[in-house]
């Protein structure tokens, strides 16, 4: 079966050519500050998997962006994580705790899972996190992770 069918696409509908335009962005000024802070304390290493591929990891907010100006750019309102974690972090599929436990929400249906999804999600529910050497993160904002990011 052709991708055509199974997304009922049809060749006409396609664009024709991948066009570009201008635009104006707001850009997280001091966000790189925040970042090195953040992977220098955990030495670069993913606080959940321990991964150490620099390109891999971010320094995640615990309280998103949005909603804290205040401490946009506080490192102890951070986490390193690695893209994937990262990711599942920011849209509520996991969190953690005040006590510094990986939490997996039940949002992710563990009945049918690949083993990707077991193998990068899964394995570290109730898992501890590798705390940094500084700036361990503030107990409030994990607890406003929780209550307001998560989806448990």
């Amino acid at each position: 079966m052709q991708v055509e069918e199974i997304s009922e696409v049809e060749l006409f509908d396609l664009p024709k050519a991948g066009r570009e335009r201008e635009s104006l962005v707001k850009i997280r000024v001091n966000q790189s500050f925040f970042r090195k802070a953040v992977l220098a304390a955990y030495d670069f290493k993913c606080c959940i998997t321990g991964l150490e591929i620099p390109e891999l990891l971010n320094a995640s907010h615990i309280v998103p962006w949005s909603k804290d100006q205040p401490n946009r750019v506080n490192p102890r309102n951070g986490l390193c994580l690695n893209a994937i974690h990262d990711r599942a972090f920011d849209r509520g599929l996991l969190t953690v705790t005040p006590e510094f436990i990986v939490k997996i929400s039940k949002v992710v249906n563990r009945g049918n899972l690949s083993d990707a999804a077991q193998d990068f999600l899964i394995q570290y529910d109730g898992v501890e996190i590798t705390k940094p050497a500084k700036f361990l993160p503030e107990q409030d904002f994990l607890a406003y992770h929780n209550k307001n990011v998560f989806r448990a």
